[in-house]
């Protein structure tokens, strides 16, 4: 499962760059994905679209909106955040640690 939402991930990013590099940051300068020779119909594609990242401009025209991406990142990286807290907060709670003195014997 992890490996399947790395290459997810990965292909995301890919298309990023893509928009990114072809200068498709807006809609006046929006693209057809097939002029810049990535495909948008794949789950990668699709996944960025429904989160407003690609937008499409007219007739199969799309481009990188910067400031969703940036904020789907910060949100997936808080994600990431409170998932390792709760797994260091669960080791030293399984560890007797926390909370703190709780292993001390009366």
């Amino acid at each position: 499962m992890g490996a399947a939402v790395a290459v997810m991930l990965i292909k995301e990013r890919q298309l990023v760059d893509a928009f990114t590099r072809a200068g498709a940051t807006s809609a006046s300068t929006a693209v057809h994905p097939g002029d810049i020779a990535v495909d948008v119909s794949g789950n990668a594609g699709r996944r960025l679209i429904e989160h407003a990242v690609l937008r499409e401009a007219d007739a199969g025209r799309y481009y990188l909106d910067l400031l969703t991406w940036e904020a789907l990142r910060r949100q997936r990286l808080r994600f990431l955040f409170v998932v390792l807290l709760i797994i260091a907060l669960g080791a030293l709670f399984l560890a007797g640690q926390f909370p703190p003195g709780a292993r001390l014997q009366r």
